[in-house]
């Protein structure tokens, strides 16, 4: 790209993956926006990332996901704050042991990992539409892989909740909002691709800390969160992916998602009932 730096927004960046996600785009040479939930963690990763990046542009940003009010503030202040925006990447998530309720009485699971980003991404998607190629890079998790329905008869888990479970329907709603955002997308030039990321042992087991220890011990056997961020550099910025949307990947090359992501009806019914739970007309 010539001109002004391209802009990068990366969510869930004030650790792991996403930390390091965002010292590999601000590497590239991105303007890079690091929103995170904690302000004295998001202003630390902010720093880390300017100390390796040579003079990168590195601003953070707060928001809580749980709250949909918050998201669409943070929406707000990137239309305000950003010109452009060339690559969204949607990497907050988090997963609950216990159920638990969101600031908008939603099962937080879902609102955080899945309806938060269907409405920032909503929110921002003037913005990406005028930067040209833009592009919107959705990190889900090989666990979705196994589902073979999504609950639309129970999408809040009020029944029997499971938090790994929960999970897995919420990063398989990450999939089926891709694919059907790739379809709503076509002939605007902007792409949307959703992702695994790796097995890391990361900040996301904060609320488990006997499989947090465990996972430490293991950690050898896990990747890394900078080895873990290569899939969503490649998506986000790879030269040969140009005009790819739809697609799902692993270890930085294209791989088989769910049926579901085919299914037109499921995609479809999933966009309905999330514009139904954010609010959006």
């Amino acid at each position: 790209m010539t001109g002004k730096d391209p802009v990068c927004v990366v969510t869930g960046a004030s650790a792991g993956i996403g930390k390091e996600t965002a010292r590999g785009m601000a590497e590239r040479g991105y303007s890079v926006v690091i929103v995170g939930r904690d302000a004295a963690r998001t202003e630390e990763a902010a720093a880390y990332v300017r100390s390796h990046s040579k003079g990168a542009s590195v601003s953070a940003a707060l928001c809580d996901f749980s709250s949909l009010a918050a998201v669409r503030s943070l929406g707000a202040s990137l239309l305000s704050s950003q010109p452009r925006i060339d690559v969204l990447i949607n990497n907050a998530g988090l997963w609950h042991p216990q159920r638990q309720l969101s600031r908008d009485g939603l099962e937080d699971t879902l609102a955080v990992n899945h309806l938060a980003p269907f409405l920032l991404t909503n929110l921002l998607l003037p913005r990406l539409q005028a930067s040209g190629a833009a592009r919107i890079v959705n990190v889900s998790s090989r666990l979705h892989e196994k589902l073979t329905e999504f609950p639309f008869d129970d999408p809040q888990s009020e029944r029997n909740y499971h938090g790994l479970r929960a999970y897995a329907r919420s990063k398989l709603a990450n999939v089926l909002f891709s694919a059907e955002l790739a379809v709503r997308l076509q002939g605007t030039g902007v792409t949307s691709n959703a992702l695994h990321p790796g097995d890391v042992v990361s900040d996301i087991l904060r609320e488990k800390p006997v499989l947090r220890f465990f996972g430490k011990l293991a950690a050898p056997l896990f990747d890394s969160p900078e080895s873990a961020s290569r899939t969503s550099l490649y998506v986000a910025t790879a030269k040969e992916l140009a005009g790819v949307s739809g697609a799902y990947f692993k270890k930085q090359k294209r791989a088989k998602e769910s049926s579901l992501a085919q299914d037109a009806a499921a995609r479809a019914k999933l966009w309905a009932l999330s514009e139904q739970l954010v609010g959006l007309t």
